[in-house]
């Protein structure tokens, strides 16, 4: 597939500030897995560590669905803010593993904050967050809103097959959020750029359980109810479109790496970090690395991974903070925000 041998950039970067995130909040499911639990059950444990970096993924408990964790991160949130749901003006749910159809994910989050705000889901998988980000910066940006909580959150051990022995040891559950408000004029975020390619669809995909091939017994007696992924193709795909996102994103801040503070990418596996490390030249120690805990939380990751920085004391105001979230679709996001 030729988008495997070449990128297909965004088609502008924009800027939005006037924009700041005033807290963040994550939560985790509290049984862990280990590479040494799934290894009992014919798991290459080594295997899981060398080509993912993966050690642990948190998985829920039964009968705790998607708005349960994310329940859980929005009130951290919430809490660190010292805001009380009625003050949330809009909430904004990522997530590619709702608790139903319908309704919407977010709005079960809402009636179980007490929240009265209105409520909606973002589908766009590990760029989920990002597309709910920038959602709510445009709302924000416009003063038709003043408080929004952004949540990302997926219960990706739902979505895999436990015989995949490739993609299974991947994935976790996790949740994470953050209240947007309004900043001062160089708050927010300064620049940013969206994208899709749609021909990738194929690459990382759900086969069945839309309209396309609803659930039946035939469907799942052949697992196409569980994700499917070509890894090899989305490892290429993700490691050059890392890339030239945050060299689009450079560019038109007129800002170079050495000016970027810190940098939360989604955490899809080690080596695709590193190798974006590599290529952007960024030194390590600028770059939040937590995948060995979580694994892939899917749109959950960047704002899990952004709260443990917060909360670790590794951002100050003024920082400049690269993120970048990307996965099926093919979607991804990527922006620089000044906190």
């Amino acid at each position: 597939m030729a988008l495997v041998d070449s990128v297909t950039t965004s088609r502008q970067v924009d800027t939005l500030t006037g924009i700041n995130i005033l807290a963040t909040g994550s939560y985790a499911p509290e049984q862990r897995i280990l590479n040494e639990d799934l290894a009992k059950h014919g798991y290459d444990a080594e295997w899981i560590i060398q080509r993912t970096g993966i050690e642990c993924r948190h998985q829920s408990a039964p009968g705790e669905a998607t708005s349960d964790v994310a329940l859980q991160a929005a009130r951290n949130c919430l809490e660190q803010a010292n805001t009380d749901p009625s003050e949330i003006d809009l909430i904004l749910v990522a997530t590619i593993t709702p608790d139903q159809q319908t309704p919407s994910t977010a709005c079960l989050l809402q009636h179980k904050l007490g929240s009265n705000a209105p409520a909606m889901d973002i589908g766009a998988a590990c760029a989920g967050f990002m597309y709910a980000l920038v959602t709510a910066a445009q709302f924000i940006k416009t003063g038709t809103y003043e408080r929004i909580l952004v949540v990302g959150a997926d219960l990706m051990t739902h979505t895999v097959n436990p015989d995949d022995k490739k993609t299974f040891p991947l994935f976790g559950d996790g949740a994470g959020a953050v209240l947007v408000g309004p900043g001062n004029d160089d708050q927010g975020l300064l620049g940013y750029t969206l994208g899709a390619d749609g021909e990738g669809g194929c690459l990382l995909h759900v086969p069945s359980g839309g309209t396309l091939s609803p659930l039946n017994s035939e469907t799942i007696s052949d697992n196409r109810h569980f994700l499917e992924m070509d890894g090899r193709a989305v490892f290429k795909w993700a490691v050059r479109m890392l890339a030239s996102s945050v060299n689009q994103v450079l560019k038109h801040t007129n800002l170079s790496i050495d000016d970027l503070d810190l940098a939360v990418f989604h955490q899809a596996n080690i080596r695709i970090l590193d190798a974006a490390r590599e290529n952007l030249g960024l030194p390590t120690d600028k770059v939040i690395v937590n995948l060995h805990e979580y694994g892939n939380t899917s749109a959950a990751s960047i704002p899990l991974a952004l709260d443990e920085a917060n909360r670790n004391d590794r951002i100050k105001p003024g920082d400049k903070i690269l993120l970048s979230g990307f996965g099926a679709g093919l979607t991804w996001g990527t922006a620089i925000i000044q906190w």
